[in-house]
């Protein structure tokens, strides 16, 4: 029986959101840009800043910060988006992710992957996948297909907007 240390083993992107440091698995990965203008999309959650135009293709934009509940701060250069595919029921979808800072790519073992402490039951934390310890530091691991829900994305699906 596979363990979920042995289905976070592989590669990740790491990036900054704040002074904590995230992954997401490099397979997930398309590309990343820097920011473009985004277009708002009514009724659309909080933290989807919109979408924008990428070589033809209309992308959802979600706004990390404003997604893990960190306070919002001011556009730096190193701001950026990663477009990551996503694997829903209603079918792929191309989404960017606004992040502060990409930093590297890093190889995760089994033997520095800790499963997330207990925080308490009515915190919501099925999107971490567990906590990295690579070169002195704590990565936290994020599962792409969790962070970004398909609720969110509902009216972009119904227009057929951004599909693989």
């Amino acid at each position: 029986m596979e363990t979920k240390s042995h289905s976070t083993l592989g590669k990740y992107l790491t990036f900054r959101l704040g002074g904590e440091e995230y992954g997401i698995e490099i397979l997930k990965v398309r590309e990343i840009i820097g920011l473009l203008e985004a277009t708002p999309v009514p009724q659309a959650a909080a933290y989807v800043r919109g979408v924008v135009n990428l070589r033809g293709k209309i992308v959802p934009v979600i706004d990390l910060r404003k997604k893990f509940g960190l306070p919002e701060a001011p556009p730096a250069r190193d701001n950026c988006v990663i477009t990551v595919m996503y694997e829903g029921k209603e079918g792929d979808l191309l989404v960017g992710l606004q992040v502060d800072k990409v930093m590297e790519v890093v190889k995760v073992s089994a033997a520095e992957i800790e499963p997330l402490p207990v925080l308490g039951e009515d915190l919501k934390v099925d999107f971490l996948l567990g906590l990295a310890k690579t070169k002195e530091r704590i990565v936290v691991l994020l599962d792409v297909d969790k962070v970004v829900q398909e609720q969110d994305f509902r009216a972009l699906f119904a227009l057929n907007l951004g599909k693989a």
